[in-house]
C-alpha cells in the first residue's frame, strides 16, 4: 500500500508539473486603454509628443490604421469589457439609469467581462485604472471577474487628489478603491499615472508566484482633462507649441504620410468651422493656449512613462516573449471647454494651468490637432469622435513593423484573446445564457497578415448620434438632424464629400440595417429618454 501510495503521488506530481506547464504556455495579455486621447497623439502615429514606449511596441509590432471605439468612455468601456454592444451590455448612454435595459448605466450579467471568462481558462485577473462600467458595489471590478483592482469607479478625478469634482453644476462623486476597499489619500500625496502604473507592477509581482497566465488590463485616466501634470514633465514642452495649432497639424499630416499611416491620395478633414486661426488670437489667449498643450503633451508622456514601467517588470520576470500586449484610447479627443461649463469658469480653476488647482481642458481648438487628419471630435460618429490608434505587439508571433487597416472594432477584441487564451465562451454562467459574441477574432489580422471579412456592418449608436460601416462605405447622422450622410471611406476618410444623394439605394439598404440592429440591440429613440443637463 505504502508503494502504491508513492506511485500516485508521483503521478499527482506529473499531473500537476503538467499543468502548470500548459498554463504557462498560455499567452500572457495585457490591455492598455487611455482616455480622450486623439488618433495622432503617439509618435507612432504622427505626434511630437515623447511616447518612446509605445513607439518601440509599434516599431516591432503592429499598428493599426482603422479601429473603431464608441466615441466616448463609458459605452466604449462596456464594448470593451464584454465583447458587446455597448446597448446589449446594459450602457447604451452613460454611467447613469435611464429606466430601460439597454441604458441601466452598469453591465448586466449577460455580458460577461474578460476577467470572468478568462479565470476559467485559469488566468489570474488584474486590473489597474478607471472602471466606469458601474458605481454601485455589486458591480465593481473585483465582482465582475478582476482578482486585484486598483483605481476609480466613476468617469475620471483629479490627478493630485481625490476630491469630489464640479461636473454639469454638481459636485461628481469620485471612489477610489483598492480591492473593494475605499482610499482617501491625503491631498497632493500622488500622481494619479503614477498609481495606476506602480499598482499594475505590483500586482505583476504578486502573481508571479502562481505560475498561472495573467490579464491585465491597465485603464490610465490621462489624459483626460483636467489638464494636471508633473513640473519636469510640463518643463520639456515648454516653448514646443509656440508655432500654435494651424503649424503643428501640418507637422502632424507631414509625419502620417511619411509613417506610411496616412495615403497621399485620401482626403483630411476640413478645417473645423469653430477653431480660430492661430494668429488671429491675442498675446494673452495664446500664452493661455500654448500653456493647455504643454500640460497636454506632459501627460501622454507621463502615461507612456508608466507602460515603461510595466514593460521593465514583464522583462524582469522573463515573461516579455510571451505576452500580448495591445494599446487603445477610448475615444478620440474631445471639444469640452470644462473650465467654462454653466456659462462662468469652474469655481476649483484656482492655480496655473497644469497645478493641483487647475481645472481645465485642452478644448476644441488643441483636439482639433490631436484628431488629426479626421474630422469632428468626442461623441460624435465621425472619424475623429471614434477612432483611435491600436498597437499589437507579441515579439514571438507578431511581424515588426507591420501597419494594417483591418476595420476593426472594440467588439473583436473579447474573442481574439479568448481564442488566444484558449477560453471557450460559455454557453451558462453563474445560472444566466450569456449574451452571443457578435465581433470577429483578429488573430489572423495580427498574426498572418490575413484581411478581415466581415458578414455584416459595424453599428454605432449613442445620444442619437448614428453611424454604419460596411466595406468602403460609412453611413452616419448627427443629433439632432438626423439626415443620413454617405462617405466613401477608402478615399475619404476625411469625410469631406457626402455622396448620400448619388447612392439613396445605397442609403436605404445601411438604414435598413442599422434599423434591424437597433431594435434586436435596444436601441432607444434618443428623444424619448434624453436626460436634462447630460451630455
Amino acid at each position: 500500500m505504502k508503494k502504491i501510495g508513492i506511485a500516485l503521488a508521483a503521478i499527482m506530481q506529473v499531473a500537476v508539473a503538467g499543468n502548470i506547464h500548459a498554463q504557462q504556455k498560455k499567452p500572457n495579455i495585457i490591455l492598455i486603454m487611455v482616455d480622450d486621447m486623439g488618433y495622432s497623439d503617439l509618435g507612432a502615429y504622427g505626434s511630437e509628443i515623447h511616447t518612446p514606449n509605445l513607439d518601440r511596441l509599434a516599431k516591432e509590432g503592429l499598428r493599426l490604421k482603422e479601429f473603431y471605439n464608441n466615441s466616448i468612455c463609458a459605452p466604449t468601456r462596456a464594448s470593451l469589457m464584454t465583447g458587446q454592444y455597448q446597448h446589449k451590455a446594459g450602457v447604451g448612454y452613460f454611467d447613469v439609469n435611464l429606466g430601460l435595459p439597454a441604458y441601466q448605466g452598469f453591465l448586466n450579467k449577460e455580458s460577461l467581462t474578460l476577467a470572468e471568462v478568462l479565470k476559467t481558462a485559469g488566468y489570474s485577473t488584474l486590473m489597474s485604472g478607471k472602471w466606469h462600467v458601474g458605481n454601485d458595489s455589486l458591480t465593481w471590478p473585483n465582482q465582475r471577474g478582476f482578482e486585484r483592482y486598483y483605481g476609480v469607479i466613476g468617469g475620471g478625478a483629479d490627478y493630485f487628489d481625490a476630491k469630489p469634482m464640479p461636473l454639469f453644476g454638481t459636485e461628481y462623486p469620485v471612489v477610489l478603491v483598492e480591492n473593494n476597499q475605499r482610499l482617501h489619500p491625503a491631498d497632493n500625496s500622488y500622481y494619479f499615472t503614477d498609481e495606476i502604473a506602480a499598482h499594475a507592477v505590483k500586482y505583476l509581482d504578486e502573481q508571479n508566484k502562481s505560475n498561472k497566465p495573467f490579464f491585465l488590463y491597465l485603464a490610465f485616466n490621462a489624459p483626460h482633462w483636467p489638464l494636471q501634470a508633473l513640473p519636469e514633465d510640463i518643463a520639456k514642452y515648454k516653448g514646443r507649441y509656440d508655432i500654435g495649432w494651424d503649424s503643428l497639424r501640418s507637422e502632424r499630416l507631414a509625419r502620417q504620410r511619411q509613417l506610411g499611416l496616412l495615403d497621399p491620395k485620401q482626403t483630411i478633414a476640413a478645417r473645423d468651422a469653430d477653431v480660430p486661426e492661430w494668429n488671429s488670437l491675442t498675446y494673452d489667449e495664446k500664452e493661455l493656449w500654448k500653456a493647455k498643450m504643454e500640460v497636454y503633451a506632459a501627460m501622454v508622456d507621463r502615461m507612456d512613462q508608466g507602460v515603461g514601467k510595466v514593460l521593465d517588470k514583464l522583462k524582469a520576470l522573463k515573461k516579455e516573449d510571451n505576452t500580448l500586449v495591445v494599446f487603445i484610447s477610448d475615444n478620440g479627443a474631445p471639444a469640452e471647454d470644462v473650465a467654462h461649463w454653466g456659462g462662468k469658469r469652474a469655481a476649483r480653476n484656482t492655480g496655473p494651468v497644469g497645478t493641483a488647482g487647475s481645472f481645465e481642458s485642452q478644448g476644441k481648438n488643441w483636439s482639433y490637432v490631436s484628431n488629426t487628419p479626421f474630422r469632428a471630435f468626442k461623441n460624435f460618429m465621425y472619424e475623429g469622435g471614434i477612432s483611435s490608434p491600436l498597437i499589437a505587439w507579441y515579439p514571438a508571433r507578431i511581424k515588426a513593423g507591420s501597419i494594417a487597416r483591418g476595420t476593426a472594432h472594440l467588439i473583436d477584441l473579447a474573442p481574439t484573446f479568448y481564442e488566444l487564451a484558449g477560453a471557450r465562451y460559455p454557453q451558462q454562467y453563474k445560472g444566466v445564457h450569456p449574451n452571443p459574441l457578435p465581433g470577429r477574432s483578429l488573430t489572423g489580422l495580427f498574426f498572418h497578415g490575413e484581411e478581415l471579412r466581415r458578414d455584416e456592418p459595424v453599428f454605432w449608436e449613442r445620444a442619437g448620434n448614428r453611424a454604419v460601416r460596411k466595406g468602403k462605405w460609412k453611413l452616419v447622422s448627427i443629433y439632432p438632424q438626423y439626415r443620413w450622410e454617405l462617405y466613401n471611406i477608402e478615399e475619404d476618410r476625411g469625410e469631406t464629400t457626402d455622396v448620400a444623394a448619388k447612392n439613396p439605394q445605397l442609403v436605404n439598404e445601411l438604414s435598413a440595417a442599422y434599423f434591424e440592429w437597433a431594435k434586436r440591440t435596444g436601441v432607444a429613440d434618443y428623444e424619448q429618454i434624453k436626460p436634462k443637463g447630460r451630455l
